[in-house]
């Protein structure tokens, strides 16, 4: 093996590929799934779920934490975080249901659907549009969505204990400074300050690039 053939390949950047800028509308519906992943590589301004292009990592994604290889499967989960999802058992355990936990799940869902191929761009922004109504009826401010998740996430840990589950989602800790993150008016790459929650009730416009570094995304 040679020297070269030993350096690791450098992903083209997803903002590179998807050169349109998303509108407030659209990234308020990414921003849906911004609390799943605290990963460095988590786009938080395209749809495409990663920062850099990597199709592989998203089929694999989906594939071990989902069980999700065909658009079928896919679909399935969707529909069914959609309709109940696991805030039904948080319901019956704390007397609370969390939708944010089964929606954050759903968007990251979506944008992993896409970029693994099995949705195609018009496909995911339908699927996000879907829950648009039952978010904006549900909560006023990123804080209630941050707060219910995080309930959702307690929830599924308890139950997840001692099981291969237990590992598919971020440690209490990790969320919480995530989370804290997400919401510090300080933190001028948060997609939560770019799109308040509120904003969805309002009529759409182009999201306001100068409040982040780097140029947003749409795909193609």
């Amino acid at each position: 093996m040679s020297m070269f053939e030993r350096i690791p390949r450098i992903r083209p950047k997803a903002e590179r590929r998807y050169r349109t800028p998303l509108t407030l509308h659209q990234l308020w519906m990414v921003s849906l799934s911004a609390p799943v992943r605290p990963d460095k590589d988590a786009s938080r301004t395209t749809l495409y779920p990663f920062t850099r292009i990597d199709d592989d990592k998203a089929r694999r994604r989906l594939a071990g934490q989902w069980e999700s290889g065909t658009r079928d499967e896919l679909l399935g989960w969707l529909g069914a975080l959609a309709r109940s999802g696991f805030r039904e058992q948080a319901r019956a355990r704390v007397g609370v249901a969390p939708l944010a936990w089964d929606i954050a799940l759903y968007a990251d869902i979506a944008r992993c659907g896409f970029a693994a191929g099995l949705l195609s761009e018009a496909d995911a922004w339908n699927l996000l549009k879907n829950v648009v109504p039952q978010v904006a009826g549900t909560y006023n401010t990123w804080q209630e969505y941050a707060d219910h998740y995080l309930l959702g996430l307690s929830v599924w840990h308890e139950g997840a204990q001692g099981t291969p589950s237990e590992s598919l989602i971020a440690p209490r800790d990790v969320a919480d400074a995530h989370m804290k993150s997400l919401l510090d008016p300080a933190n001028r790459k948060s997609p939560w300050h770019r799109a308040p929650l509120d904003v969805i009730r309002r009529p759409d416009r182009p999201a306001d690039r100068s409040r982040t570094s780097g140029a947003p995304g749409r795909p193609e």
